[in-house]
């Protein structure tokens, strides 16, 4: 799937040659929270060419040309970076590009900001499934940036009376952080669990190894009486 999909779409930093689809970037971004119920905080055409033009954004193109999808960075307090604004064209969606944009703009971000706590708020499944195997972990609100012009972000957004309401304390949103001085790396815990496995597999294949070869020298041949011993371990 993803050398297919390599072969389907070039994702690079976005740059001037890609203004003119600063406009369509941000009616999808519109229409997609619409769709959902939830929030993107909305930004306007000069926003997004402002990123762009900062090398602050990837861009997803088919080969024939066609926009396809978009991310960008935010940074507050100098000490915090966020991946904002996802978005995949409707017609693309499904086919894994999601991943591959995350992958893109994370790369990017610890590249310009490699000190920096990158983090997300997210309310999509799909999202926070890419941002675990990248070493974001799920956290509270109170471990995001304070800086209030983060938070004025999410007026737009038709939960922002919740958040409110909750003194930013909490929301229909999930907080997610990678810290680069204190986070698991995703191939170290696959190896982790692995070795575990092998363990386990190994440790139990002894063990029924053991106990047949106790059948067999007492004379315990049954089916049955193998099974009331292995079950009252």
């Amino acid at each position: 799937m993803q050398q297919q999909q390599q072969q389907q779409f070039q994702i690079v930093v976005a740059n001037e040659s890609h203004f003119h689809f600063a406009e369509t970037i941000c009616d999808e971004m519109a229409e997609s929270a619409k769709a959902r119920g939830t929030g993107i905080a909305k930004r306007s055409p000069d926003y997004i060419i402002e990123k762009m033009k900062e090398g602050k954004a990837v861009i997803a193109l088919s080969y024939d040309g066609e926009w396809a999808g978009f991310c960008y960075i935010e940074t507050w307090e100098g000490e915090y970076v966020a991946n904002s604004g996802l978005i995949v064209s409707p017609k693309f969606r499904k086919s894994g590009l999601a991943r591959s944009i995350k992958h893109k703009i994370f790369e990017l971000s610890r590249k310009k900001y490699p000190d920096a706590k990158i983090f997300g708020l997210t309310t999509g499944l799909a999202v926070m499934k890419i941002n675990s195997e990248l070493g974001y972990e799920p956290v509270t609100y109170s471990e995001l940036t304070q800086d209030e012009a983060f938070w004025a972000g999410c007026k737009s957004c038709v939960n922002y009376e919740i958040l409110m309401s909750k003194g930013r304390k909490n929301c229909m949103c999930t907080a997610m952080l990678y810290d680069p001085k204190d986070h698991y790396e995703p191939e170290e815990t696959k190896q982790f669990f692995e070795e575990k496995k092998s363990v386990l597999e190994r440790l139990m294949n002894f063990k029924q190894w053991s106990l047949l070869k106790a059948f067999r020298k007492d004379g315990a041949s049954s089916v049955k009486a193998f099974f009331s011993h292995l079950f009252h371990l």
